[in-house]
C-alpha cells in the first residue's frame, strides 16, 4: 500500500532536530545535531547561517538513512525555527550578515530608545513591548553598519533561510509565515498587515520585509541537487511551517482557548491560547504571538535563556557532580536533581535570578544573574534547586498579569513540554508554585510534530490539521500541587517580585564594569 511521509526541521538554538512521521503520526526516526554559538564581543551572540543549513542537511539525511523508507514516499518538508534573532539575505538568497541572536543585546541603546518613545505604540499596534527582537535589530544595522544594512534585499530568520536554499528560492520570494510577524515590530495585529506608520516612524523601507504566508502554504519544492545531498527525490514540496514557540504550542494541543503551555526549553516559555489581543499597556510585560491555529493567539512571555542558567550551571558550577554523572553513566541533570530533591522547598532562603543575558519582558537588560541569601550552609543541590524555582516564581509573575488582563479566562492545567519537563522534581515545583496541575503529554518532539500535521495538510494528505494534531497529542499524567507547600511558596514569590523591583536601583551603573 502507497504511504506517505512527513518530514519536520527544527532550527532551535542549541541545535538542529529532523523526525520523519508516517500519515497516522508514529514517528519512524528523529536525529538531532548541536549547533555552535559565537560571542564575538561582551553582549553580541552569533550563529553562521551555513550551520543552520548544513545541520539541516546532515539531519534530514540521518533519518532518511535510519527510518528506512522509501524516499519517493515522502510527502512533504516543512520547518520552524528560532523567532526573535534576525537573519538578512541579498537578491540571490546569499546571506549578508550572521546571525544576529534573539539572545544577543548589542541593539540595546535601540530598545532604550524605543520604550522610551514608543512603548505604547508599539504595544498597541504589534501587541509586542519593545525587547529584543527583529525592531531594535534591524534599526542597530541600518545606523550602526549603513553600508551592511544598503545591501540587504530581504530580512529573514534561520528556517526561513534553510527552507529557501533547499528549494533554490530567491530574493523575491522571500516569506515570514504569520507566527513570525509581531516579532518585526512593523506589523498591524488589528489590521493584519505591515504598519506604514511603524515603517515611516522608524525609516525602516518595508520592501526589505517578506511576504506573510499562512503555515501550510508550499514555497517552493527541493532542488535536485539538494535532494541528492539527503537522499530524497526532487520536487518534495517544501511548506512554510512555524515559529519554534508556535510549532511547539500547537504540536502540544493548544487548539482552543484557555489552554496553558511551558516551553522549557533553552528560553523558559510561558503561554495562553486565546481567541483576541488585548495589549499589556499597564505592565508592558506580555507579548502576542500569532497561533498557527487562524483564530487564536498565544499570549505570554519568555526568559532570554532560562534554560541555558541549568547548562551554565552543570558547566561552571556543577563540575564535580558532572563528573559524578559520568563515572555512574547517569545525565548530569539527573545527579543535580537527586542533590536538589534533599532541600527542603525554598532552598532555605536561597533565592535566584534567572535573567543572566537581561531581562527579556519587560525589557530590563541591567537586571542580570543573581543569587541572595546564601551562606556557608548551602550547597550546590540549594544553588540548583533556587534556579528551578527562580523560572518558576518568573512564570507566576506572568499568570498574576494574564488573570488581571485576561479575567474571563480559565486556566486549569499547564501544559509541560521541553527538556526540561523530564525533570519530575521541576514539574512538581512549578504546580507547587503556581498552584495549577502540571500535564505531561505522551510525546516529547513537539515542534516537529507540529510541522507534520501542518505539512501534511498543506499537501492534503491530512484533511484537517487542527483535529489531527488533537489526535495525535493526548494527556499522559497530571501532578497535582501540594496545597501546603503551594501556601509556603506564596511568601517566596513575593520576595522575588520585592527583589526584582530593587534590582535595578542596584544594578545602576554595573554595565561599565563589564565595557
Amino acid at each position: 500500500m502507497y504511504s506517505s511521509y512527513l518530514i519536520g526541521v527544527d532550527i532551535g538554538t542549541a541545535g538542529t532536530k529532523a523526525a520523519i512521521f508516517d500519515v497516522e503520526g508514529n514517528q519512524l526516526a528523529v536525529a538531532y545535531e548541536e549547533s555552535k554559538l559565537y560571542y564575538p564581543r561582551v553582549g553580541w551572540v552569533e550563529q553562521e547561517p551555513e550551520d543552520f543549513y548544513t545541520s539541516a542537511i546532515n539531519t534530514i539525511r540521518e533519518i532518511v538513512k535510519k527510518s528506512g523508507i522509501n524516499p519517493i514516499e515522502v510527502a512533504s518538508i516543512a520547518f520552524s525555527g528560532q523567532m526573535a534573532g534576525i537573519l538578512a539575505i541579498d537578491r540571490d538568497w546569499k546571506p549578508v550578515i550572521p546571525y544576529d541572536s534573539w539572545l544577543d543585546i548589542r541593539c540595546k541603546n535601540y530598545i532604550d530608545f524605543l520604550k522610551a518613545e514608543y512603548e505604547e505604540l508599539l504595544i498597541e499596534k504589534t501587541g509586542v513591548p519593545p525587547t529584543v527582537d527583529h525592531l531594535p535589530k534591524m534599526i542597530w544595522w541600518m545606523k550602526e553598519r549603513p553600508e551592511v544594512f544598503d545591501k540587504i534585499y530581504k530580512f529573514t530568520v534561520p528556517a526561513v533561510y534553510v527552507a529557501g536554499k533547499l528549494a533554490k528560492l530567491k530574493g523575491e520570494d522571500a516569506f515570514y509565515d504569520y507566527t513570525y510577524v509581531t516579532f518585526t515590530g512593523l506589523f498591524d495585529v488589528h489590521k493584519m498587515d505591515w504598519s506604514e506608520e511603524l515603517a515611516e516612524t522608524f525609516k525602516l523601507p518595508l520592501d526589505k520585509m517578506p511576504r506573510v504566508v499562512k503555515p501550510w502554504e508550499i514555497i517552493g519544492e527541493l532542488s535536485s541537487e539538494e535532494a541528492e545531498k539527503m537522499g530524497l527525490r526532487k520536487g518534495i514540496p517544501i511548506i512554510a511551517g512555524a515559529g519554534d514557540g508556535m510549532a511547539c504550542t500547537f504540536g502540544a494541543g493548544l487548539t482552543k482557548s484557555g489552554l496553558c503551555l511551558d516551553i522549557a526549553g533553552t528560553a523558559s516559555a510561558f503561554y495562553v491560547s486565546i481567541d483576541k489581543v488585548v495589549p499589556d499597556t499597564k505592565h508592558r510585560t506580555l507579548l502576542y504571538l500569532k497561533s498557527v491555529v487562524p483564530e487564536l493567539w498565544c499570549v505570554g512571555a519568555y526568559i532570554n535563556g532560562g534554560g541555558l542558567c541549568l547548562r551554565w550551571f552543570r558547566d561552571e558550577i556543577a563540575k564535580e557532580e558532572k563528573k559524578k554523572a559520568k563515572d555512574l553513566d547517569k545525565d548530569p541533570y539527573e545527579v543535580l536533581d537527586e542533590e536538589a530533591s534533599m532541600i527542603p522547598p525554598g532552598s532555605e532562603g536561597v533565592v535566584f535570578v534567572p535573567h543572566l543575558g537581561g531581562r527579556a519582558y519587560p525589557y530590563n537588560p541591567r537586571i542580570r544573574g543573581i543569587w541572595v541569601g546564601f551562606t556557608w550552609k548551602h550547597t550546590v543541590g540549594h544553588l540548583f534547586r533556587s534556579i528551578l524555582e527562580a523560572i518558576a516564581f518568573e512564570y507566576n509573575h506572568y499568570l498574576k498579569i494574564l488573570r488581571e488582563l485576561l479575567k474571563d479566562v480559565r486556566i486549569d492545567e499547564v501544559r509541560g513540554i521541553g527538556g526540561g519537563s523530564k525533570s519530575k522534581l521541576w514539574n512538581q515545583i512549578k504546580a507547587d508554585i503556581l498552584g495549577i496541575p502540571y500535564v505531561l503529554l505522551n510525546r516529547e518532539e513537539y515542534a516537529v510534530t507540529a510541522l507534520a500535521a501542518i505539512s501534511g495538510y498543506g499537501v492534503k494528505v491530512l484533511k484537517d490539521f487542527v483535529k489531527t494534531i488533537n489526535e495525535w497529542v493526548k494527556p499522559l499524567k497530571r501532578i497535582q500541587p501540594n496545597k501546603e507547600v503551594h501556601e509556603k511558596y506564596k511568601i517566596y514569590s513575593e520576595f522575588y517580585e520585592k527583589l526584582l523591583s530593587r534590582i535595578d536601583y542596584i544594578m545602576e551603573g554595573h554595565e561599565t564594569l563589564i565595557q
